[in-house]
This record gives C-alpha cells, structure tokens and sequence, in this order.
C-alpha cells in the first residue's frame, strides 16, 4: 500500500497481541487529538501542499470536496473562537472513513505505472 507517509499498520495488523495491545491506545490518541470535537474528518488533516494531494483532491466527487471544504471552514471558526462543536456535531468514529487516502494512493499507483512505462527500453532484434 503506497502512501503519503510511513505506517506500521501492516506489521501490527498481522500480530493480533500486538493490535489487541495497542487498540485502545489508538483509540485514546485519536480521540486526544480532538480534530473529531471540531468535525474533521482523519483525511482532513492530510497536508495539501504535495502534488499528488492536489491531483487526488481535483478526483473527489463534488459532494465529498463540497463537504471537505465545509468541515474546514467550520473548524477553523471553532478554532479562531476557541470553542468546540456541540457533543452531537463531533464526528462519531464510525463516519470517520478514508476518502482521500484511497484517491491518494491510486494517484500514486498511476505514477508508479507512469514511470516504470517512461524508463522501459526497446529492444529491437534483427
């Protein structure tokens, strides 16, 4: 799974002492965090500077970038006034799903494919 910075899910998913472990810490960090207390999504916090960020950001549904856009801006008022959403309009962990991260990843298989097909040689026999 390519990605836009390095995880250690794929190791701790295959050792289930090892995810039973660290599950409610995961949980613990998450909720600490308090980006859901502002109504952000996980892939909201994903840094928009990178060129395949912006490739897979122009890929979203315009509901979703619609969407995205409001969380945003809502956070950032709540932010600027220092005040944290009412308890029933936090993002509940069950809506907090990937949507950008899967975009981000497939942006990033096509260059892979890119690149692998620009630096192919050709071989002509005779």
């Amino acid at each position: 799974m390519a990605s836009s910075y390095p995880s250690l899910a794929p190791f701790i998913f295959k050792r289930p002492w090892l995810r039973n472990l660290l599950t409610p810490v995961a949980s613990w960090y998450t909720n600490a965090a308090g980006y859901r207390k502002l109504g952000l999504r996980s892939d909201d916090l994903i840094v928009e500077e990178n060129e395949n960020v912006i490739k897979a950001l122009k890929r979203l549904p315009p509901k979703e970038a619609y969407d995205r856009v409001y969380r945003l801006r809502r956070a950032f008022q709540c932010s600027t006034t220092h005040r944290l959403l009412p308890r029933e309009e936090w993002t509940k962990q069950e809506e907090d799903v990937p949507y950008l991260q899967p975009l981000i990843n497939q942006v990033l298989a096509e260059a892979k494919e890119k690149q692998a097909l620009d630096s192919m040689t050709i071989i002509r026999s005779h």
